[in-house]
């Protein structure tokens, strides 16, 4: 099994002018990223837009992926769709592109009338068929749905889901996870602005909207926790709480983007319905970025 560990960025899907995928810049990221300490990528996942997406363009954006990235980084799917057999046709199809592991959104759609045990049967039914081990993803805000821990804890058990995802800014909840999952199991942190915290108290690492725009600052983060440098880990995670929050609840995927073009990375508009960012935000987007100590292009 692979070890879970470190820095992941759920990386942008980008379009081109007429929105459709263009893969040669979205591999330009990825080349760029590679030269950085990330642990690896998550394509396809909240920020890579994966549900305004066909599967033929989240195979087409696994497989570019898959070439660009090298060995030594974890390349992690998102295969969830709203049905058992289609998460698991999707997580099949990712493995047999070259993905090492998969992270499986909770069903939604029909929430009302699903209990904690339909959960626990569809992501066992994922992990027993799937070929690649299972991140499971707890994303309450887009999700509706928030598991708890003993759900979570249920999952670890299977010895194909080898960690999870929790988005709900919920470090108590890594917390008790982590100190009953199996050994092995890795808590993930969703939030750049508890990184610390999460890692302090059992997580492993984090998948992070801060790591695609931050990347070298998140890493340095994570190398002071591992150090035990607790004064410059406390530092760096303050200094990255405003930027955390401008490319997350303020501002969003189209802010991402933003600041990816701001950047000199490879960036663009959302795909429909989602909106581009506007010029007063990209004007404020830019000074957070300049206060968070990153260069922002003059073009």
């Amino acid at each position: 099994m692979p070890t879970v560990r470190g820095v992941f960025p759920p990386v942008p899907t980008i379009f081109d002018a007429d929105g459709a995928l263009d893969l040669d810049r979205f591999a330009r990221n990825l080349s760029r990223w590679n030269t950085t300490g990330l642990a690896g990528y998550v394509v396809l996942g909240s920020n890579g837009e994966f549900a305004l997406l066909d599967e033929r363009e989240k195979l087409a954006l696994i497989e570019r992926a898959r070439e660009v990235t090298p060995r030594d980084k974890l390349l992690i799917a998102g295969t969830a769709v709203e049905s058992t057999r289609g998460t698991i046709a999707l997580t099949r199809a990712a493995a047999a592109l070259g993905a090492d592991l998969a992270i499986v959104l909770t069903p939604h759609y029909y929430s009302p009338s699903y209990d904690m045990a339909a959960y626990v049967r569809h992501f066992g039914a994922v992990a027993d068929a799937s070929p690649i081990p299972i991140l499971a993803y707890n994303m309450p805000s887009y999700a509706k749905v928030d598991l708890p821990a003993s759900t979570l804890i249920a999952l670890a058990n299977h010895p194909n889901i080898v960690g999870y995802k929790e988005s709900g800014n919920n470090v108590a909840k890594i917390a008790e996870v982590a100190a009953a999952a199996p050994h092995g199991f890795a808590p993930l942190a969703g939030s750049g602005s508890q990184y610390l915290p999460a890692r302090l108290v059992g997580a492993t690492g984090g998948i992070m909207s801060l790591a695609i725009v931050a990347p070298d600052a998140c890493v340095d983060l994570e190398t002071a926790i591992e150090a035990g440098d607790l004064p410059r880990a406390q530092a760096l995670q303050r200094r990255l709480l405003a930027l955390n929050n401008a490319v997350t609840t303020r501002f969003g995927i189209a802010g991402v983007k933003a600041a990816l073009d701001l950047l000199g990375y490879e960036g663009g508009a959302p795909r429909e319905p989602l909106a581009p960012l506007s010029d007063a935000d990209r004007r404020e987007l830019a000074t957070v970025l300049h206060a968070a100590g990153l260069v922002v292009a003059t073009t």
